[in-house]
Parts: structure tokens; C-alpha cells; sequence
């Protein structure tokens, strides 16, 4: 066989990194393991939207309603929104992905920070176009410095409002400064994964920028504060032009029956929501103030995760940290690859993980 003549990807597409996600084992022999590695809910999904799968699982014979009508209805509902600006996908990642395609093409530029979702640079690389890492101030997304990245070829700004992995977010004052110095044919991807988690009076996660313009759309999930991470749910809010767009291009039935029905219980189960906020309230300042005692240095955070940084890259590395509480069941998150080689991210876990991994690193920086 000629083994020039099989299927070649289209030039690019072998220089782009694979997204790898937060591994989820601890080595063999360890008896309990605390998966912190992917910022997931520590009390779970709500009981409700559990019963729900479990209902929908026996009619799993028949297609998914392809609008996904109760769904957004639901979503509409308790945030208040126009359901016909509402579309869900499989994951926000599909919505992020779609954006791109659709927006961005061969020869454009993406702008993301140079510490943001590792998947901005692959989507806009998966379309033939340039991305751009616009830096950050003190691990935080930096206005000014993306809107100094702006050329003519830009088409497309990622920002996600709170950053992975960092914790950190903007004001709406300065989201809304960077929105009004955008061009109109640029469009503004607020990612707000995290918008729940967020106790801060000047923060807003986009729905008044997306009601006012024509070229924001805010992204959202139910993996994290929901705990449906498994069922892959995301949401979006969008003009309707890009709305219109988005329909065109989507996959039929993209959102499962099974998820729907879940993220409908879930959605309206606001007492999970408010426990879950509450649990991430009380341990985001426990491991954080109890880390620095160690002398360990804490980005300030507003998510339900904290990025741990270690002073010593010889004698107290992240990577020996990582082995040493993987060794002890405690699974965190290596953010090389996010340009952090010396830091890992940990997610807000149950009493037990939080104690847990405290313990186990101040034995490990005694070591």
C-alpha cells in the first residue's frame, strides 16, 4: 500500500496539541481516591435531576426533541430570559466550538488570554486561523492587553469570566470597556462556566452585554455547579442573528433526552444550587487560608478550584506535590500546558479532600 494515498489531514491540523483532560486515577493499590482534577460538584447532581435521568431512561427508544423547548423553557425561567435567545448543546464546548467555525476562517485571528481554556486555541486553530494569546496582569485577563492584539484579520475574542485555571475574573466594567472598544464585526465569546460560584458585587456574567448588542454571546454549563458534568448540557444567550446561525450549523437531536430531562430538575432545583454555593463558600476560604499558613502561595479565586503554586521547582515541585498526593488518593490537576509548570489546580472537594490534601502537603513540605 502507497502510504501517500491514504486520507491526509488538511494542513494545521497535526500541529495542533490535543486537549487532555484531568486525569481521574490514583496508582494502583490506593484505597480511596479524591477526584479534584476537573472542578466537579462534591455534593453531586441534585437528587431530582437523578431521578429524572432515571425516568427518561426508559423511554430511551424515541428521539430527543431536537429544540430542546423544556430545557431552555426551564433555563428561561429562572434567569429570566427570552427563551428564543436560549440554545443548548452537547457540552458549552460544542457552542464554543460552532461560534468559531462559523465566525472564524482561514487567515483570521482568535484572541484569548495566555492563561485561558486550553480548548480556545484548538478551536480557532481547527479553522485554519491564527490564535493570539493577549497577556494577563497578575493572572487575570487584561483588557487593555487584548484589545492591543486587535488587527483587521481579528474575528473572534474568548473570554472566560471566571478563568480556568485561575480563578480570577473581570468586572463588568472593564468586560463592558473591552465590549465597547471591540469593532462590531468582532465577536465577544463570554465563557461563564463558573458564573455561579461568584460572590462579588461587580461581577455580572454577561446577560445585559448579550440583550444590548449584536455581537456577544455568553456560554454556560451544567457541569460544575449542577453536577451534571457526565450528561453534557451546555448552554448558550445570543442575539438572534447568531442564533439563526448556530441552527444552521448544529447537529439534529445534538442535546440527548436523558440530559434534557436531567438539566430541566436541575435547573429548577435551586436549593442544590444554593447548597452547592454554600459548601464552595466555606471551603474556597478554608483551603486557601490554610495553604498560605504553609507557605504556599494561592491565586485569589471566585470558582469552586484554586491554583496552588510551589516555591521550590527542584525540592517542592508541583510535579513531586502531584505524586505525593496521588500516592495518597488526592487527584489534582498538573497545569503545565495552561503556562503554570510549578503550580496545580485543585477543586473545592468534600470536608474529607479539603482536610485531606492540607494534611498531606504540609507533610510534603516538611519532607
Amino acid at each position: 500500500m502507497n502510504i501517500e494515498l491514504r486520507p491526509q489531514p488538511r494542513p494545521g491540523v497535526m500541529d495542533i496539541d490535543a486537549y487532555v483532560p484531568g486525569k481521574s486515577a490514583a496508582p494502583a493499590g490506593v484505597a480511596r481516591v479524591h477526584k479534584l482534577s476537573s472542578n466537579e460538584n462534591p455534593l453531586g447532581a441534585s437528587p431530582a435531576a437523578i431521578e429524572a435521568a432515571k425516568a427518561a431512561a426508559e423511554r430511551m427508544e424515541f428521539y430527543p426533541d431536537g429544540a430542546a423547548r423544556r430545557l431552555r423553557e426551564a433555563i428561561a425561567e429562572t434567569h429570566g430570559l427570552n427563551v428564543a435567545n436560549i440554545m443548548c448543546f452537547n457540552g458549552s464546548d460544542e457552542a464554543l466550538a460552532l461560534l468559531t467555525r462559523i465566525y472564524v476562517g482561514q487567515g483570521d485571528e482568535g484572541i484569548y488570554t495566555e492563561h485561558g481554556f486550553l480548548a480556545y486555541k484548538i478551536y480557532i486553530q481547527s479553522v485554519g486561523a491564527t490564535p493570539v494569546a493577549a497577556r494577563e496582569s497578575a493572572e487575570t485577563a487584561n483588557v487593555d492587553a487584548i484589545l492591543a492584539a486587535l488587527t483587521p484579520r481579528t474575528r473572534i475574542v474568548f473570554l472566560a469570566n471566571p478563568n480556568n485555571p485561575t480563578g480570577t475574573y473581570l468586572p463588568i466594567d472593564e468586560v463592558r470597556r473591552l465590549h465597547a472598544a471591540l469593532p462590531g464585526n468582532v465577536l465577544l465569546v463570554i465563557d461563564a462556566a463558573y458564573a455561579e460560584y461568584v460572590r462579588r458585587n461587580d461581577y455580572e456574567a454577561g446577560v445585559e452585554l448579550v440583550s444590548g448588542s449584536g455581537n456577544v454571546v455568553m456560554t454556560r454549563t451544567f457541569s460544575k455547579v449542577h453536577g451534571l458534568g457526565g450528561a453534557r448540557i451546555g448552554w448558550i444567550y445570543a442575539p438572534a442573528a447568531i442564533v439563526d446561525a448556530l441552527e444552521r450549523v448544529r447537529d439534529p437531536f445534538n442535546v440527548n433526552a436523558i440530559a434534557i430531562e436531567a438539566g430541566v430538575a436541575a435547573m429548577r432545583d435551586r436549593g442544590h444550587v444554593e447548597r452547592s454555593v454554600a459548601h464552595n463558600g466555606r471551603w474556597l476560604g478554608w483551603v486557601t487560608a490554610e495553604l498560605g499558613r504553609l507557605g504556599l502561595r494561592v491565586t485569589p479565586s471566585v470558582g469552586n478550584f484554586i491554583l496552588i503554586h510551589f516555591p521550590d521547582a527542584a525540592k517542592h515541585s508541583a510535579a513531586l506535590a502531584d505524586e505525593y498526593l496521588s500516592a495518597r488518593g488526592f487527584i489534582l490537576r498538573r497545569v503545565t500546558a495552561y503556562g503554570f509548570p510549578n503550580a496545580l489546580r485543585m477543586t473545592i472537594g468534600s470536608e474529607d479532600a479539603n482536610r485531606g490534601v492540607v494534611a498531606a502537603l504540609a507533610e510534603f513540605l516538611k519532607a
